[in-house]
């Protein structure tokens, strides 16, 4: 059993010195450009570096190690964090960045772990790099060794370590499987309104590309899950009665969702924005496919005020299953929430980014009259502008 323990993010736009407690759900809340995206992408470049992805992430998606790194200081980036296992001491992963011209190199990266019955000040290393000295833990020699590959100087060790090796690897897999997601497209022809292949799916798609097909595999394969899914949209739309899966073209599906109150069904590309939204988003939060670490941005665009209630049901839900780490706006999601799930973010008197959470801060006398979302507006807790 594998669980995050803590975030150390230093010199990521204004995170200047950010250390966090994680927990099984985050949600953030604060002003805008405080730092709540910031935190989703730096925990989404960790994965990223965990993945042989580092460069791609870092310069196509971030735009380059120098839109990153927090202005006026050293053009240094260093991120770290902690996981927790069931039944050994806890895995301590550091990567450092630094510019080099236009590009970066990777400076500094270490996994270690305290042993568990040993001396903590004596670590075991997994992997300690330095700049081109790149070295890691040979289980048969019991000591560090040189790489005996040509590294990628632009990617982690971690994901180029050979997967031989179980601690790193282990580690590796479940830190690279976070995901990352914005509400999908909804436009005309979005594509999760267009047909679908007649394929197996574990995940309905960052972009909703195979909700189609997620959704009647999962009807075929896991009825339990899928009917979880259909009596959530029950609650939600009490004229909902089920959906189905017409065949359009050879291989291909559409979706058709039924209501009581008329005959013919609806196709998905008839159903309103928030509708197929909301959809996706319960999908995604039921999916046997949902990483270990599940980054949502502001789940409650689209959704009508009455539905958030069932929202945060569904986020403390998935929880149990995922590190679930949620940015809103919305004071009325916060409503529903409770002080220990809600970390709250400011600026401090240099602009730089500061994270509490709700349950740390002295709001006892304001809870006794007033709910989460009063006392956020109201200014006792902060994340305001």
């Amino acid at each position: 059993m594998y669980e995050l323990k803590e975030i150390h993010i230093k010199g990521f736009r204004r995170l200047r010195d950010l250390r966090l407690e994680m927990r099984p759900l985050m949600v953030m809340i604060g002003a805008n450009g405080v730092g709540k995206s910031s935190l989703l992408d730096a925990l989404n470049l960790l994965s990223a570096s965990a993945s042989g992805r580092l460069n791609v992430t870092l310069n196509k998606t971030l735009g380059g190690i120098t839109d990153v790194c927090t202005r006026g200081q050293s053009g240094r980036l260093d991120l770290a964090v902690e996981m927790a296992l069931s039944d050994q001491s806890p895995l301590k992963y550091e990567l450092g960045l630094e510019t080099k011209g236009y590009t970066y190199r990777v400076a500094h990266e270490r996994l270690s772990q305290d042993e568990g019955k040993g001396d903590p000040s004596e670590p075991i290393v997994h992997i300690e790099s330095s700049y081109d000295l790149i070295q890691y833990y040979d289980v048969e020699k019991k000591r560090l060794v040189k790489a005996n590959w040509e590294p990628n100087s632009l990617e982690s060790t971690l994901s180029q370590i050979p997967k031989m090796f179980k601690q790193p690897e282990e580690f590796r897999q479940i830190l690279s499987s976070a995901g990352q997601y914005h509400l999908p497209d909804v436009g005309r022809n979005a594509p999760i309104k267009l047909p679908q292949p007649m394929r197996p799916a574990d995940f309905p798609g960052a972009n909703g590309e195979d909700l189609v097909s997620f959704l009647y595999s999962l009807r075929e394969t896991d009825r339990d899950r899928y009917e979880r899914i259909e009596d959530t949209l029950k609650v939600a739309f009490p004229d909902f009665e089920s959906l189905h899966f017409p065949p359009v073209a050879a291989g291909m599906l559409s979706m058709t969702w039924r209501e009581k109150n008329f005959k013919d069904p609806f196709y998905i590309h008839q159903l309103s924005d928030g509708t197929i939204r909301f959809l996706w988003l319960i999908s995604v939060l039921q999916s046997p496919g949902l990483s270990t670490i599940t980054l949502i941005d502001e789940p409650e665009v689209s959704l009508h005020p009455e539905m958030l209630s069932l929202l945060v049901d569904l986020l403390r839900e998935a929880s149990l299953r995922t590190h679930l780490i949620v940015a809103t706006h919305s004071d009325q999601l916060i409503r529903f929430l409770k002080p220990e799930e809600v970390v709250v973010l400011d600026r401090d008197e240099e602009g730089f980014t500061t994270a509490r959470w709700a349950d740390t801060l002295d709001l006892g006398d304001w809870l006794a009259d007033y709910s989460l979302d009063e006392i956020w507006r109201m200014g006792p807790m902060g994340g305001r502008s």
